[in-house]
């Protein structure tokens, strides 16, 4: 005999969440309400913007609520009316224990790490900024402590030496799209399992990226540059001070030393944007100005002979 559908309410906002949402829908989950971010103004224009997973639940036709305040009564009584056995939360702020808990069998996260390492705000930026060659993704049930709670499934994903972290993120959306579907149908089949998370130490960690984090600057080695800035591209950007003004570096490579003992700094010769660093020279090879779009490092210096 077929178990019952479970009636799932899921939380999102961006991309990363609307690929999962897509998925379970085609999976033929019944998703029974979507719970995302109010409409805001965006770009120079100010045009009321919907969220991506706003949009992908119209397309749906799945019901919607877009609450200001979570903690709201009006919300948890318009939650409690879609009697959820279960809750979905993807890339969605932090929830109050009274709307995670109201669901019947609680509610589970995908998170963009191997927990117990990188809880956080941002694991895939951080993952790439420390260097790792390995991440992945996590299902677990949420508990009061952020990113704590029992593992239900997890999926390792190799990271490329060149990868930055808007091309693992569009590739960990996808994967993790297939383990949330998986999870889900574990639990919908109640053949599912979880586990407390290991106790280890030297837990790495993935606060919020705030500016002056993403600044880069010529302390560091040809490895932690080269790090640190494909692991903010390109977004929110690793950016560095200039005669030209504050410039986000968007993509560059590692070189050989092009010169003996050079003064750590930036050069701007033969259509070439070379940073010198303490132990190795670093090429810049896309870029944006400040209030100008993204281009080629030859592009910007060619602009700045005319």
């Amino acid at each position: 005999m077929p178990a019952t559908p479970l009636r799932i309410i899921f939380f999102g906002t961006p991309d990363f969440a609307s690929a999962s949402l897509e998925a379970m829908v085609a999976a033929g989950l019944n998703v029974v309400c979507v719970v995302t971010a109010v409409d805001k103004p965006a770009g120079r224009g100010q045009k009321i913007t919907e969220s991506s997973v706003k949009k992908t639940a119209l397309a749906l036709k799945i019901p919607i609520l877009q609450p200001a305040n979570l903690k709201s009564i009006e919300f948890s009584e318009s939650m409690r009316a879609f009697q959820p056995d279960l809750g979905v939360v993807i890339a969605f702020r932090m929830l109050p224990q009274i709307v995670w808990s109201m669901p019947r069998l609680g509610t589970i996260n995908l998170h963009g790490s191997l927990l117990p390492n990188y809880r956080g705000a941002a694991p895939i930026h951080h993952a790439i900024i420390n260097g790792e060659t390995k991440t992945g993704v996590t299902t677990f049930f949420l508990k009061h402590e952020i990113d704590t709670g029992d593992i239900i499934s997890s999926a390792e994903i190799s990271v490329g030496e060149e990868e930055t972290v808007g091309e693992l993120h569009d590739r960990m959306m996808v994967i993790g799209a297939t383990l949330m579907v998986d999870t889900l149908q574990k639990i919908q089949h109640n053949v599912h399992q979880s586990h407390p998370q290991p106790d280890i130490t030297n837990i790495k960690s993935a606060p919020k990226l705030n500016r002056d984090f993403c600044e880069l600057n010529f302390e560091l080695s040809q490895q932690e540059f080269h790090n640190k800035l494909r692991g903010l591209s390109p977004s929110p950007g690793a950016w560095i001070k200039t005669i030209h003004g504050e410039i986000k570096l968007l993509r560059g490579k590692r070189l050989l030393r092009l010169e003996k003992n050079p003064a750590v700094g930036i050069a701007f010769s033969q259509k070439r944007m070379i940073v010198h660093l303490r132990d190795g020279d670093y090429e810049i090879l896309e870029l944006q100005p400040s209030g100008k779009p993204k281009m080629l490092a030859r592009d910007f210096i060619n602009g700045l002979k005319k």
